[in-house]
């Protein structure tokens, strides 16, 4: 098995923009892109295999035929575990939060979500909702929400290029407009929406709000800062590790002109190209990365290179 490209699925949800189109390259038939989702198997989502002998195919198809190329780490999980994207805010999104492992597969069937954001690029004064500013009641927080206050409890955070965000289940949350971010997330599609500043739908009505669900899953208390690792120097590249959870771990890495790498039979790797051009060098694969290119390192793999000076986010389980 060799390293391949992948071609995602698009969301044009309608807070979206098109600098997914403009400056990463992706492709659809809608004016808007809001997502692109670079590595999923998801019942909502698949990506398709760019090129070689499954092209055409599903990632899932793909895993199918060979599980042993999601890795041996994935094995404690009941499917493919994570669920990558990046997500253009020209407009605010939704405030609202995810459920965890317990409530979600009780109530929704799938997982909970736990999710990381890495800031991309962002306007200047840009801002996201990140938790409560003061811990809150339940009753509080249902009154916010039925008097339309919840945004005077927030915590609002202005944000800048390069910031991490790590989203526990049950965090209230929020993309503020403005924001391009890459997501790494658990494989799940369960979102429980409190506030949606009055929008409407394309059918003319406004959004589902799931207040019930929300109340039961919503941690009233303020969150923590995250604080990632500090970057560290090794041969040919620059990494930082942006989280390491028990679903995924998510690093950065700033590759100056050639860096060697691996994917061992415990975990696939996932690269997300942010910026810059270079290959992707494996025995019989050769794999041209520019901004947006996502790419899936078969577990096993083993060693291969990456020529040129790019910046990525490189996905594992481990």
């Amino acid at each position: 098995m060799t390293p391949f490209e992948l071609i995602p699925p698009i969301k044009d949800y309608l807070w979206g923009g098109t600098r997914l189109r403009d400056e990463y390259g992706k492709k659809s038939n809608t004016d808007i892109l809001a997502e692109s989702w670079e590595l999923a198997c998801h019942k909502d989502g698949q990506s398709v295999i760019a090129d070689g002998e499954y092209k055409g195919k599903t990632l899932s198809y793909f895993l199918a035929e060979h599980p042993e190329a999601s890795g041996t780490n994935c094995e404690k999980f009941e499917y493919f575990p994570v669920l990558i994207k990046l997500i253009d805010a020209k407009n605010n999104l939704s405030v609202q939060v995810h459920p965890d492992n317990e409530y979600a597969q009780r109530v929704e069937g799938e997982y909970g979500k736990t999710e990381m954001w890495y800031i991309v690029d962002c306007d200047e004064g840009a801002e996201l909702i990140y938790g409560f500013r003061d811990r809150i009641s339940r009753e509080e927080f249902r009154k916010a929400i039925e008097e339309n206050t919840l945004l005077d409890k927030v915590n609002s955070v202005p944000v800048k290029k390069g910031d991490v965000f790590f989203i526990k289940s049950g965090t209230l949350h929020a993309i503020g407009k403005g924001i391009l971010i890459a997501e790494i997330q658990q494989n799940s599609n369960t979102t429980y929406r409190v506030y949606d500043y009055g929008r409407v739908g394309a059918d003319g009505k406004p959004r589902q709000l799931h207040i019930d669900k929300a109340l039961e899953v919503t941690n009233l208390s303020p969150t923590k800062p995250y604080i990632p690792a500090k970057p560290v120097q090794l041969s040919g590249r620059t990494v930082q590790i942006l989280a390491d959870c028990e679903y995924f771990t998510v690093s950065k890495q700033n590759i100056e002109a050639e860096a060697e790498m691996c994917a061992d039979k415990a975990s696939f790797n996932h690269i997300l190209v942010l910026d810059g051009e270079g290959t992707l060098t494996a025995p019989e694969c050769e794999i041209k990365l520019k901004k947006g290119t996502s790419v899936f390192v078969p577990a096993g793999t083993g060693r291969y290179n990456i020529i040129g000076r790019t910046d990525m986010i490189v996905t594992e389980i481990k």
